[in-house]
């Protein structure tokens, strides 16, 4: 099988099961930035040398896979999304006791581990934003949902408790007139 079709050449794409839509349609929209995101955990990877950081990620990249083959139409399951995202909270739990109290914004930076995992969440969080786009026009399962919404905040606690076990200080975002 050859990676070019050429059925794509005239700005339409296929979804599983042949229908043929327009490649900025909504539904390629949200599923490319799934794709984006995961892309960008791979960055992350390449990164990382801590074992359990990497194996976390590594999931999450399967799990965006799954999500994106759903939305494109597969009949694969997301029943796991719900234990996912139970996971990933156990974890934030986890890690917030460890991290110092935060009341303020802070500034997405730091190590380039850590400022590489605070982009991805933008990423994540646009993602996000082109599934409930998509949502208003057609049905989406509300586990994609707080699947998506749960692994912005694991990644911005990740990306912080990277910098707090650097001894990075984080800078806190104050509005000046």
């Amino acid at each position: 099988m050859r990676i070019y079709t050429k059925t794509g050449d005239y700005g339409e794409t296929s979804l599983f099961g042949g229908k043929r839509v327009p490649k900025n349609h909504l539904r390629i929209r949200a599923y490319g930035a799934i794709d984006e995101l995961n892309s960008l955990l791979g960055v992350v990877l390449s990164k990382l040398s801590d074992e359990r950081v990497e194996e976390s990620i590594n999931q999450i990249q399967k799990d965006l896979l799954v999500i994106g083959s759903h939305l494109a139409g597969s009949r694969i399951s997301i029943e796991n999304l719900q234990g996912r995202v139970t996971e990933m909270e156990k974890v934030i739990d986890k890690l917030e006791r460890e991290l110092p109290s935060l009341s303020n914004f802070i500034l997405p930076e730091g190590t380039e581990r850590a400022t590489l995992i605070f982009y991805a969440r933008s990423v994540g969080r646009r993602a996000e934003r082109e599934l409930v786009t998509l949502s208003k026009e057609e049905a989406v399962d509300e586990k994609i949902h707080t699947y998506l919404n749960r692994l912005s905040d694991f990644l911005f606690v990740l990306a912080r408790y990277l910098n707090y076990k650097s001894g990075i200080k984080e800078t806190i975002w104050k509005v000046t007139s």
